[in-house]
Order: structure tokens, then C-alpha cells, then sequence
């Protein structure tokens, strides 16, 4: 399942958003085109990529902010920018703009953090805003977890867009991410699962004040899990349909 849009508006423009969105894409857009190589942006991360051995020695703090900017290639890009406009703008309206900042980068220092006590020698350079993201989306499914969201679904030769509530959809992504944890132990690979899990869980436990503000399981029983307005009604696709006769 492809998430690609949700049914939950915002009420104000979320600025913050917009500016990690366009931090990200400048930023992957400054080397990723002029790089030379496999080499050349192999140095590159080393350079500016969190690496836990480093850390966990004492070195090279900066690199947990700086690795947040950078990414692998187009697909991780542009996957994690997805994530972010279709989830942010909620996290941002409800959080305030302030508050929503320092909320993406603590659940991104805590990702770091999980994928650092987990392999806590490794040299691999970590890269990626996926954290941080993973953040938005533990705070939105405490929030919201009846929030409609459009998917669109892959299987084998069928294509088809549903409509699913966020908790299926962020629970599952959850899922993937611990069993893939495991799954990575044991047979290695280049993908930080526990940054993405750890950044998940710190988002559940950074919004949980926000939503103890909103008298939490109370505000859950006056809006029935769903988000506390009107939801975004799009119209079906204006595409003709060819039908048997």
C-alpha cells in the first residue's frame, strides 16, 4: 500500500513544513547531480552522514543534524517527501509551527539515538530524513487514528486506490519497520529500521502531551478517533468507464 494524500485538512498554512520540504530537495539537488560516482558521494557521507562508531566515541555530533538533509538517491527522496507533505501539515497545524520544528528534530535525534544503541560500531554512514519523518507519523496516529487516507494499492498486476483508516496504514509501516529491524540482524543490509522505529515511538511519546492537553482518551470519544473537523471530500475520477454489455 502507497499512501499518497489523507482526508484531513489544516487550518493554517503550514510554513515549516514547506521549508523542510524545500531544505531537503535543495539541499539532495547542491551534490547529488555533481558528485562523481559512487566514490564521490561515498565521501561525501562519510563527511556528513551520522556515523555510530563515530558517536559513540565522542566525534562528530554535527553529523545528527546533517544526516536529517541528506539522502541516497531520487526514490528515498522522494518517498520521504511524501511522507512528510501528506503528514506534516496536520502535525504542524495541530502543534503550532514553533513547536512542530522542534518536534521534527528531537524524533530525528532520537532515531539516531535507536540506530545508535543498536549497532553502536557500525561505520555505515546514516542518511535520511526518514527519522524525523517516522516522528510525524507516531504523533498523527496518536492524533488521528481514524484519519481516512487514500492508498494506492499494488498487487501484481492490480492497481487500485483505497481509502483506509491512518492507524492500518501507519501500523503496518511500524510493523514493517521492526520485523525488517530483525530481519537486517541477522542477514545485514542498508537500510537504519531502528532509526525509523525509534523515530516512530519518540513521535507517539512527544505528542502525548499535546494530547493529554486535549484531555486524551476524552478527546478520542468526542471525535471518534477521527480528526476534529469536517474531512476533505475528493471527487472520484472523471476517467469514463468502459462497461460490458
Amino acid at each position: 500500500m502507497f499512501p499518497f494524500r489523507d482526508h484531513n485538512p489544516s487550518r493554517r498554512t503550514p510554513f515549516v513544513t514547506y521549508a523542510l520540504l524545500a531544505a531537503n530537495i535543495l539541499v539532495f539537488l547542491s551534490y547529488f547531480p555533481f558528485l562523481d560516482g559512487t566514490r564521490g558521494l561515498g565521501v561525501f557521507y562519510q563527511t556528513w552522514g551520522m556515523i555510530p562508531a563515530n558517536i559513540s566515541q565522542g566525534m562528530d555530533f554535527q553529523t545528527l543534524i546533517t544526516c536529517m538533509f541528506l539522502h541516497g538517491g531520487w526514490m528515498h527522496l522522494i518517498g520521504n517527501m511524501l511522507f512528510l507533505w501528506i503528514f506534516g501539515d496536520n502535525m504542524e497545524d495541530a502543534l503550532g509551527h514553533g513547536p512542530f520544528l522542534a518536534f521534527y528534530l528531537l524524533t530525528g535525534l532520537a532515531a539516531s539515538a535507536a540506530q545508535i544503541l543498536w549497532e553502536p560500531g557500525s561505520i555505515v554512514p546514516n542518511v535520511g530524513a526518514s527519522g524525523a519523518i517516522a516522528g510525524v507519523l507516531g504523533g498523527y496516529l496518536l492524533l488521528y487514528p481514524k484519519a481516512r487516507v487514500d492508498v494506492l494499492l499494488i498487487f501484481i498486476i492490480i492497481f487500485r486506490i483505497i481509502t483506509v483508516p491512518a492507524w492500518i496504514v501507519l501500523g503496518l509501516w511500524f510493523g514493517i519497520q521492526v520485523v525488517s529491524g530483525f530481519a537486517v540482524s541477522t542477514t545485514g543490509g542498508g537500510v537504519a529500521y531502528w532509526a525509523h522505529a525509534g523515530g516512530f515511538v519518540a513521535g507517539v511519546l512527544a505528542a502525548i502531551p499535546f494530547w493529554l492537553g486535549k484531555d486524551g482518551v476524552s478527546f478520542w470519544r468526542r471525535t471518534d478517533y477521527h480528526p476534529p473537523h469536517p474531512e476533505t471530500q475528493y471527487r472520484r475520477s472523471s476517467i469514463p468507464l468502459v462497461k460490458r454489455k
